[in-house]
């Protein structure tokens, strides 16, 4: 029989041949396969069914054109996407991604991500993802709508709510939602259970829009509570100002923290005073205007031009990035060290890279993976299936009950299962393994379909 180093060694390989260039792909699978190496000295028994092997192979990978005609009569063309992953627990579940970066890499990557934060949140759902290369921004609301309704015209052929079950993403708001649910509709009748982040009009989940923000906080607030602290004058770094990032500023200024950092992909603002929500949900929300207009009306607040939140030199106990992948280096995870930082937790998927990750674990930073601490918003997804499947609404209070009952879960899962392979404080570890495990050993009791 051969070992578990020597058998994901070769699995390793094999994949970095076939998928040449895929590199957020690899990227994902490079960061995941010692977790992998450790499950499986411990569980050989796995090794001989080729659990890895196969799960590292997408069940299905679906493209297909997406013709739509702009306002001025012109038909343009891009490309859609649906990576159904692993439905070993449940349909696929993973949001739509509208944004000119998307490929098969970054879907992959997202997918596979997907799988384990899926698992962990303890709720029968699988992983998969999708999108399109088509972006958004600068369309008029009718061209977005043709849009939409063409990708669903062919996405529809793929989904269902025991099947896929899509939700938003970058690009992907209530908006992009309510037309895509529109679409299918009239294609396939009426079915609440299809998509999540759904407006509430129809049948949406209240606390969804949060969920994600909400969710990685808690999962901070956990950690704290465990280590006898708290959020109460901490100094709190935030990168990105879309849903995820509005929101855990807003359940970080409710639990005591202080956050001074937003950022866009023009620059950053550094506010001393803390971010003043009010205003932030105002420019990015209701006017979509850049954060160079936060700065003109906030007195207290200086904007960086073209420059990261991470090359801040201030002095800072928690940092949320809470943008897009790879965006803390290892640069720049040193100076986040060098600025006192004790945790970092993920509200992006992989914004910090293999390097950073490893300038976390020697400072003795406690390094929370996106796939545990940023796995509210799929929570509250499946949380909205289940209302929809019971024809009901539950109120903001008990999905938030339940959102943060689920993360604390996820975290002591987590902390568990990295003490049980002798470091509790190796969060990513017991992240993989944990979320690993429950998908391997439903998989071998279906044997292995």
């Amino acid at each position: 029989m051969t070992n578990a180093t020597e058998y994901v060694r070769l699995i390793q390989e094999k994949l970095h041949q076939q998928d040449n260039g895929q590199e957020e792909f690899l990227q994902a699978i490079d960061e995941f396969m010692p977790s992998a190496t450790k499950f499986l000295e411990k569980h050989p028994e796995y090794i001989n069914r080729n659990i890895l092997g196969i799960l590292t192979e997408p069940e299905r990978i679906i493209q297909f054109r997406v013709p739509w005609q702009d306002d001025e009569g012109n038909w343009q063309v891009n490309r859609g996407y649906r990576i159904q992953y692993n439905s070993a627990i449940g349909p696929y579940k993973g949001g739509l991604r509208f944004h000119p970066s998307v490929n098969l890499s970054i879907l992959k990557f997202l997918a596979f991500e997907q799988i384990f934060k899926n698992s962990l949140t303890g709720l029968p759902i699988g992983g998969g993802k999708g999108g399109s290369d088509f972006d958004p921004k600068g369309k008029s609301d009718d061209e977005i709508m043709r849009f939409c309704q063409s990708f669903m015209l062919e996405l529809s052929k793929h989904i269902g709510p025991s099947i896929d079950v899509p939700a938003g993403d970058i690009g992907v708001g209530a908006r992009e939602i309510g037309y895509l649910f529109g679409e299918y509709k009239r294609l396939k009748q009426y079915d609440a259970g299809v998509l999540t982040g759904k407006p509430l009009d129809f049948w949406g989940s209240k606390i969804r829009t949060e969920a994600t923000g909400y969710g990685l906080v808690y999962y901070v607030k956990h950690l704290l509570h465990a280590e006898n602290e708290s959020f109460a004058n901490k100094t709190v770094f935030v990168s990105g100002s879309g849903n995820v990032a509005i929101y855990a500023i807003e359940k970080v200024h409710e639990l005591g923290g202080k956050v001074v950092t937003c950022s866009d992909s023009s620059g950053y603002i550094y506010d001393p005073e803390g971010i003043d929500l009010s205003l932030l949900k105002e420019i990015k929300e209701e006017k979509r205007q850049r954060l160079t207009e936060y700065a003109k009306v906030r007195q207290s607040a200086v904007y960086h031009a073209d420059a990261s939140v991470w090359t801040l030199k201030e002095k800072g106990e928690i940092a949320l990035p809470c943008a897009t992948q790879n965006e803390i280096t290892e640069n720049l995870a040193r100076n986040l060290v060098e600025n006192g930082i004790m945790i970092v937790a993920e509200g992006a998927n992989m914004p910090c890279t293999f390097d950073a990750v490893s300038v976390f674990e020697q400072a003795d930073v406690w390094y929370c993976p996106g796939k545990a601490a940023n796995a509210g918003g799929v929570a509250v997804s499946a949380i909205e299936m289940s209302q929809n499947s019971q024809r009901l609404s539950w109120e903001s209070e008990k999905v938030d009950q339940q959102l943060d009952e689920i993360m604390q879960t996820i975290y002591q899962t987590c902390r568990k299962t990295a003490a049980e392979y002798g470091n509790e404080k190796n969060l990513l570890l017991g992240a993989n393994v944990a979320g690993f495990e429950k998908v391997a050993k439903v998989m071998y009791a279906q044997g292995l379909v």
